[in-house]
């Protein structure tokens, strides 16, 4: 786990400074996705592994000022960033491991994350974990401002069957985390996975 670690930190420190500029287009498909978690105002929301904390305001947005936000990150080269960029007046920002979350059980509402399950060490287990936060009925979001492969194409590389992003294989690996997927949307310029948690 500690070496998972390190290298998701040491990948996200060296881009941290420039990580805003290298996608400044992203907004507006930040605050799309926000407004398909269908957040109400008063809510409590996680953005698990916030980065730069780019979806923090559409959050505060949503849920308003009697509302929670926080921004969890593991690396804190990336919370810097958010908070130098003003986004921590629109969140808590805690550094922070999703997959030991210093949360209470079913304390909030709704998960947003963004770019998050390409860098999770053990995703079902994790996920598991953003299903413990969350109270039942409480709703995950799954989101790039991508889609599979678009992202593929950025880098490089082909879609491979064994893509956790996949449809075939994010279903189940939800449903066996506590989650029950609602919607999915994989186009160019979209990534969205809506899921519930179930009772």
């Amino acid at each position: 786990m500690a070496d998972d670690h390190t290298h998701v930190q040491e990948f996200f420190t060296a881009r941290a400074a420039d990580w805003d500029s290298r996608f400044p287009d992203d907004g507006p498909a930040y605050a799309a996705a926000v407004a398909d978690l269908e957040l109400r105002p008063g809510d409590a929301v996680l953005d698990a592994g916030c980065g730069t904390g780019r979806a923090l305001p559409p959050l505060r947005s949503a849920v308003g000022a009697a509302g929670t936000v926080l921004g969890a990150d593991l690396t804190p080269a990336m919370l810097d960033e958010a908070a130098r960029a003003g986004r921590g007046g629109a969140g808590l920002l805690l550094l922070a491991d999703v997959a030991r979350l210093p949360l209470r059980d079913e304390c909030l509402d709704a998960v947003f994350a963004a770019g998050l399950i390409a860098h999770l060490p053990q995703p079902a287990e994790n996920l598991r974990e953003l299903a413990r936060v969350v109270r039942p009925g409480g709703r995950l979001a799954l989101f790039h401002p991508i889609g599979r492969a678009a992202l593929a194409a950025r880098h490089g590389r082909q879609i491979t069957e064994d893509d956790l992003r996949a449809e075939p294989n994010l279903r189940p690996l939800l449903a066996g985390s506590g989650w029950r997927m609602i919607s999915y949307v994989d186009e160019d310029a979209r990534f969205l996975a809506l899921a519930v948690r179930q009772d």
